[in-house]
């Protein structure tokens, strides 16, 4: 009997072993199942992650401009993207900024998204601060509405001083202590990131007039009838406005000092001009010469209130360093230059052959 209980118990030993050895088959398959599937998952995942990453961005139009505000998160990045036009999850783009380690390198600044740019491209620019870039130009001789209007035409820049007329209120919100603007933009062409606003492109004109105006001004003729930095802006914007022909500035200028050494009035036309205000349409006639105001020239001695242009450097430069001669007049010849007498007799001879058109 003995012998055959044993028989059983070995038996019954031998199916547990082989059900144990079935079972555990079982969940090794299923493990390397598992396994597998997870690689596979996760092959696809990064698979799908780097085609996302390296295709490109499906836009809303060729050309994107986005504006990334300074201290943005990757969150608020990835919004403003989205919102500007292209068409991402923004939850990826912050994902792929935090495992890149660009999260905290984003820069602010104006940037365009162009047909072709990936995600990782467009993120590497912005941890770059490779902004993209406008520019605008401010001509000689412009006064500042005209300034005011190549702001406002400028699709890249952003408005913020509205239709504000008034230059002193003007002043006061781009944080100038001055009560007028005319003259203080200095005319040069400006480089800046999509989106900057015509507040902080004029603060950088003024700035910029201010630091050339000082230079100049240390460094003037002696014995100038100019007492001030303003009194050479002034008259540095009347020479631009007069002068047809580069090479005459200095000489122009010295007309206007002598005239101004004897206390004679300077009589130009553009400052009646500029004191005409709108009323000006093309054409100034005798009634407008003798119409005073405050900028008229022929009916008050000395330099008018302010500026009436953007002034050039080189005209800065013949106001503080004019040339030397006894000119007291000139006259345009109608191509660009200027004759220049020393007397009434002269000058009505000069405006007798070049304006009258009358023979010598």
């Amino acid at each position: 009997m003995m012998g055959i209980h044993v028989l059983i118990l070995t038996q019954i030993k031998g199916e547990a072993s082989s059900t144990l050895t079935s079972v555990m088959r079982i969940f090794y398959k299923l493990f390397l199942t598992f396994i597998l599937l997870i690689g596979l998952l996760t092959s696809l995942l990064i698979g799908g992650a780097y085609y996302w990453v390296h295709r490109p961005l499906t836009l809303s139009k060729p050309v994107v401009d986005i504006r990334i505000p300074q201290g943005a998160s990757p969150s608020r990045v990835a919004a403003l993207v989205n919102k500007a036009g292209v068409d991402f999850p923004p939850e990826a783009f912050v994902w792929l900024a935090r495992l890149t380690g660009q999260d905290k390198l984003i820069k602010a600044g104006g940037y365009q998204v162009v047909t072709g740019e990936t995600a990782l491209s467009l993120l590497d620019r912005m941890a770059r601060g490779d902004v993209t870039n406008r520019q605008v130009t401010f001509i000689e001789g412009w006064n500042l509405l005209q300034i005011r209007a190549a702001l406002a035409a400028h699709p890249d820049i952003e408005q913020t001083l509205g239709t504000i007329t008034n230059q002193a209120e003007l002043a006061q919100m781009l944080g100038v202590d001055l009560n007028h603007l005319e003259g203080w933009v200095f005319p040069d062409t400006y480089v800046f990131p999509v989106g900057a606003t015509d507040q902080e492109i004029l603060q950088q004109a003024i700035s910029a007039q201010q630091r050339i105006l000082d230079q100049a001004w240390a460094n003037r003729d002696p014995d100038l009838p100019i007492k001030t930095p303003q009194e050479a802006l002034i008259l540095a914007s009347i020479i631009e406005k007069e002068t047809g022909h580069g090479a005459e500035r200095a000489r122009i200028a010295g007309v206007f000092v002598n005239r101004l050494r004897v206390g004679m009035p300077l009589q130009t036309d553009p400052t009646v001009i500029y004191g005409m205000g709108e009323k000006y349409q093309g054409k100034i006639r005798k009634i407008d010469l003798q119409t005073d105001t405050a900028w008229n020239t022929y009916t008050r001695n000395g330099l008018p209130p302010t500026p009436i242009a953007a002034v050039s450097r080189a005209s800065l430069e013949a106001a503080l360093h004019p040339e030397e001669h006894k000119y007291y007049y000139f006259v345009s010849k109608g191509d660009g230059t200027s004759a220049f007498a020393n007397n009434l007799s002269e000058h009505n001879r000069n405006v007798s052959i070049y304006i009258l058109g009358r023979k010598p």
